[in-house]
This record gives C-alpha cells, sequence and structure tokens, in this order.
C-alpha cells in the first residue's frame, strides 16, 4: 500500500501554477504546501496589523480558487501551513470558498503554535508543531487541513501516520517519513533547483524543474520522485543536497521524532527515481522549538558606485567623509563593505565599476534616515571623482530579529479543529529523549574517518570541481553541507575539509564557532556556522542574508585536489 504525497510549494511566493500541475500531472492521495519561512512570519505579522483577519498566505486562497474543484474530483487532499499567524481565519476563508464555488470541501485546521503571551518583548512567537494535530484532522474526514507554524516535515508525517495508523512511539517509520518530508519541503530544490551539479543536465531538463513527490509505505520507506514528464532531475545528488539543506548533525531532532540521518540509505532505483530507506528514529526531545520575532530597530543603506582606476583609494576617501558627517549622531551599527566588481581594461562601465555599500542600523529611525540621506546626497559634488549611488537612501525602514527558544511540548495547547468545529486536544508523545542526552549522545557516537587517499599527484583546482554543496540559514547561525560522489572523493574530503580548512577557505568563518559533523552514508560534511547571519535573515546583516550562497562560495576557492578524483 503505497500513500503518495506531493508538493505544490516551497516557500510565500513560490511557482503559483505548482497546485494545478501537480493535480494535473499524475496519481496523488495526499499535496503539500509549505509557506512558511522566519522571514515570512514578520510579512504575515505586518500583514495582520493592517488587517486582523489577514496573517495567513493570500496566495494560497487563489490557488485554491482554481483548483479545488480539480482537487475535489481527484480524491486528494491538501495540507499546508498557509494558516502563518491565523489558521483559523484561514480555514474560515477556505470554507467561504468552497461554499461559493459550490464544492463540499470538509476543512479543517490546527492551532495552539501561538504562545506569543509568553514572550512579551517578541512580536510574534510561535511554537514548531508536529504532524499528530493533522492526522487528528484527516482521520476526522477533514479534505482540507490548514495550520499555522508546524515543523515543514509535519505536513508529511501527520498524512503518513493517518493514512499507515503509526502510532506516536512508531520511531522508525515516523523518521522516516520526516526524511522524506525534510527532502519534499523546498519543492523543486529536489528535483535539480538550486542544484551544484547543474551543468551536468542539459539546461531545458532544468528549465523548469517539477515539484517533486514521495510515494511511502508502510515501513517508513518512500521513494522521492516527480510526475512523468515534468522538467527537472531526481538522482542521488538532487536528494543529498536537500538532505544536507537546514539540518546540522546525525540527529534532527523534531517534535514527532529524532531522525537519525546518519541511518539513511538513498538508492536510485531508476531514472528520476531514489529509493530512502534503513531510517531509525528515537524518541522527540520534551520541548518544542518557538521562533521568536521581534523589532530590531530601523536600517538604511546606500550603495557607492566607485569606476575606474584608484578603486581602494576612492572608497577610503568616502568613508572617512560619511564617518565625520555621521559623528554627530552615528549609528549604533554601521557595516561597510567593499565588492570588486571592477575589471581592468574593461570594455564596459559597468564592468569598470566597483560597489561599496554602507549599511547602518539603530534604535532611532532619524538616525538612520534623515542623517544618512543628508550626509551621502551632501557629498555629491566633493568625494570621489564619478561620484555616484546606485539609489538614494529612504527615510530608514523597521527591521526584524529572529532569536529561537524551547517550551514543553507538554505545556502548548496543540490543537485540531475538525470539519464538524469539535476541538480535540493533543497529547505530547508518550516519551521524549532530553536534549542534554541527546548532545552526550552525539559526542560519543562520532563515526570513524575512512582510510585517507594513498598520495598521489595533485593539483589546484577549485573544491567544486568534485564537491557539491548546499548551505541556508537558521536564525543567525548557516549550515553548509558538502557532498561527494564516490568513495574515494569522500576518503579524501574527509581528511581534508577540517574545520579549520573551513575557515581558511571561508575567512569570514575565521572568528565564528564553526562545528563539523560527519554524514558517511552520505558522503557528506555539514558545517554549522554560528553567528555568520547576526540576528537573522530579516536584520539582512549580510550581503547574502540568508547564506544561499555560501556554499557556492566555498565550492569555488582552490586548493590542491587529487588528479584522481578529476
Amino acid at each position: 500500500m503505497i500513500l503518495r504525497i506531493g508538493n505544490a510549494s516551497g516557500f510565500y511566493g513560490d511557482r503559483f501554477d505548482a497546485l494545478r500541475e501537480m493535480l494535473t500531472g499524475g496519481p496523488l492521495d495526499v499535496l503539500t504546501g509549505d509557506y512558511l519561512a522566519e522571514l515570512t512570519m514578520l510579512i504575515l505579522g505586518r500583514d495582520r496589523l493592517r488587517d486582523p483577519k489577514k496573517g495567513y498566505a493570500k496566495t494560497f486562497l487563489g490557488q485554491l480558487e482554481e483548483c479545488l474543484g480539480l482537487a475535489h474530483e481527484r480524491g486528494v487532499r491538501i495540507v499546508a501551513n498557509a494558516g502563518g499567524l491565523n489558521p483559523a481565519g484561514l480555514a474560515d476563508a477556505v470554507r467561504e470558498l468552497a461554499d461559493r464555488l459550490g464544492i463540499p470541501a470538509r476543512v479543517a485546521h490546527v492551532e495552539g503554535d501561538d504562545v506569543t503571551l509568553r514572550f512579551p518583548d517578541s512580536l510574534a512567537a510561535h511554537a514548531y508543531l508536529g504532524g499528530a494535530g493533522i492526522a487528528t484532522c484527516l482521520r476526522a474526514g477533514a479534505d482540507v487541513v490548514v495550520t499555522g507554524r508546524v515543523t515543514d516535515a509535519a505536513l508529511v508525517t501527520g498524512p503518513a501516520a493517518a493514512h499507515f495508523g503509526w502510532s506516536a512511539d512508531a520511531y522508525d517509520r515516523l523518521a522516516g517519513a520526516v526524511v522524506a518530508g525534510h527532502v519534499l519541503e523546498c519543492g523543486t530544490q529536489a528535483t535539480g533547483g538550486n542544484y551544484a551539479f547543474f551543468t551536468d543536465h542539459e539546461p531545458q531538463t532544468l528549465r523548469r524543474p517539477g515539484f517533486p513527490l514521495a510515494e511511502l509505505h508502510e515501513d517508513g520507506s518512500s521513494v522521492i520522485t516527480k510526475h512523468d514528464g515534468t522538467g527537472g532531475v531526481v538522482d542521488l545528488g538532487t536528494v543529498t543536497a536537500q538532505l544536507l539543506y537546514e539540518t546540522s548533525g546525525a540527529r534532527y531532532a523534531g517534535p514527532d521524532v529524532t531522525a537519525r540521518l546518519d541511518s539513511i540509505r538513498l538508492t536510485q532505483e531508476a531514472p528520476d527515481r531514489v529509493r530512502i530507506d534503513g531510517v531509525r528514529g528515537e524518541a522527540p526531545p520534551p520541548t518544542l522549538k518557538v521562533g521568536l520575532n521581534r523589532l530590531g530597530g530601523f536600517r538604511n543603506e546606500v550603495v557607492f558606485v566607485l569606476t575606474g582606476l584608484d578603486i581602494e583609494d576612492k572608497a577610503a576617501l568616502v568613508r572617512q567623509q560619511m564617518d565625520e558627517a555621521l559623528a554627530k549622531s552615528r549609528p549604533a551599527d554601521v557595516r561597510w563593505e567593499l565588492a570588486r566588481t571592477d575589471r581592468p581594461d574593461a570594455d564596459t562601465e559597468e564592468t569598470a565599476s566597483a560597489l561599496l555599500r554602507l549599511v547602518v542600523r539603530d534604535a532611532d529611525q532619524d538616525t538612520v534616515g534623515r542623517a544618512l540621506s543628508g550626509a551621502a546626497v551632501e557629498l555629491a559634488l566633493g568625494s570621489y571623482p564619478g561620484f555616484h549611488v546606485t539609489a538614494p537612501p529612504g527615510k530608514g525602514s523597521p527591521y526584524g530579529v529572529f532569536e529561537a527558544a524551547y517550551v514543553d511540548q507538554d505545556t502548548v495547547e496543540h490543537t485540531a479543529v475538525l470539519p464538524d468545529g469539535t476541538r480535540l486536544r493533543i497529547d505530547p508523545p508518550p516519551r521524549c529523549l532530553d536534549r542534554d542526552r541527546v548532545h552526550a549522545l552525539a559526542a560519543a557516537e562520532q563515526p570513524s574517518l575512512p582510510e585517507p587517499l594513498p598520495d598521489g599527484p595533485v593539483r589546484r583546482v577549485p573544491l567544486g570541481r568534485v564537491a557539491g554543496a548546499r548551505s541556508g540559514d537558521k536564525g543567525g547561525d548557516a549550515n553548509v553541507g558538502v557532498w561527494v560522489r564516490t568513495d574515494d572523493a569522500w576518503r579524501w574530503l574527509a581528511h581534508t575539509l577540517t574545520v579549520d580548512r573551513f575557515r581558511e577557505l571561508l575567512p569570514e568563518t575565521t572568528d565564528l564557532t564553526v562545528v563539523r559533523h560527519l554524514l558517511p552514508n552520505l558522503r557528506a560534511l555539514n558545517f554549522v556556522v554560528a553567528g555568520i547571519l547576526g540576528e537573522g535573515v530579516a536584520s539582512q546583516a549580510r550581503f547574502d542574508p540568508q547564506a544561499k550562497a555560501l556554499g557556492e562560495w566555498l565550492r569555488a576557492r582552490h586548493l590542491d585536489i587529487p588528479e584522481v578524483l578529476l
């Protein structure tokens, strides 16, 4: 008995037509959509401030307008976390839509994730719930289930538990569903999107990758695939890349189960079909992660364009001038970054130019608004030759800060609101594994290194010639997963890419805490870099605020690689 679960959204703003494409492209039992990210919660918070009835992903309603009837005809259930800050409001809106369209859709929702009252200094605080509430709604006959903040994998563990009748302590089965859910959650990242080795495939293959689906089995194993005839590719590399995305070590702890990522076995079963099995699970932790969003203050920026000769001297001049101009009311945080995008003897003005970016932050809007804009504009005729900026600075805009906290699972009112309005409190898991115990186990179970590759001739080339990478953000931290495709390459990578070498290749990490995790089954290393993103994506502390390209920077760095691997 197979349960086919597809994905039609990896973020708020993903391909609008994906819901229809997945419903019409082939057989499905459940269609999921992930609409929430750390930054999205702040966006939805601003929506709800303007209209208390909002606070959910409006595009989801637009997609249902076109596709609810189609889903009903095909018997496909829809599960999405598009409820954001207001899952009850979205459930009501879906019912109104169904009534207007004349579709007998049974709508349920999951709530209880909002724990803002416990964190009075936050604009919003939401606990990451598991899939048990979703499962309860589906068992009660819901056709559409919308949630607020749940873990991304809960969109798969919930339907799987409901379909197969898994108990809360079926840890291996639940862990298998978590792994499948993690592969699906970012949509086309599992089918060739954002893929390190994209040049291995014909350009037309990856031009419009299809969305992924998982064929789940009762034992928790799955096959990751996509509808026939859609673009993209599903292979060991695309699945491995997504498994490393926004994870850390061997234990991937969630509210339903702690999945052992070091137990995963991947097999290329056929073209565009990758089997995942062997996943082991352990009890979940007794606490739930809480995403805290608060107002961090106000920010502004100005980008100076430096063209032609003497780039460093031009940058030094304007920095001195701006520092003097801001001295009377200096912002609390001032950051400069010079991007040498210029080329010598360039044949266009743009390629002859470098960009000097100034970012300021402060609790006072005027300090980063009028003070900055006045200082920058007044330099127009009295600074470096060729002075201009990409755009004049504005008034200064508010920025948010994301932080993580934890609350006990049994203190959160995880509630399933069924299609008939019945409210059922979801019990916490029967057994939990203390986080300190998890860390102790992880420290004691470090996998051994493979035998090193014998010495031989080397060539100095980019790391990306043999290794793939995928990186992402978790609050102020980032992870960089690095993997290779052969056993010999793994023997080399595991011994070569140490924490010290990682810091050497990425100098921005020199003074930061970097932890390396080994995942031999995936031939992969996962590096977690603490604090590289400051206070999170919404604070925009860095040029690449979500660390999406950190892995590609690493792949572009040169080091001595054995010729036998090239």
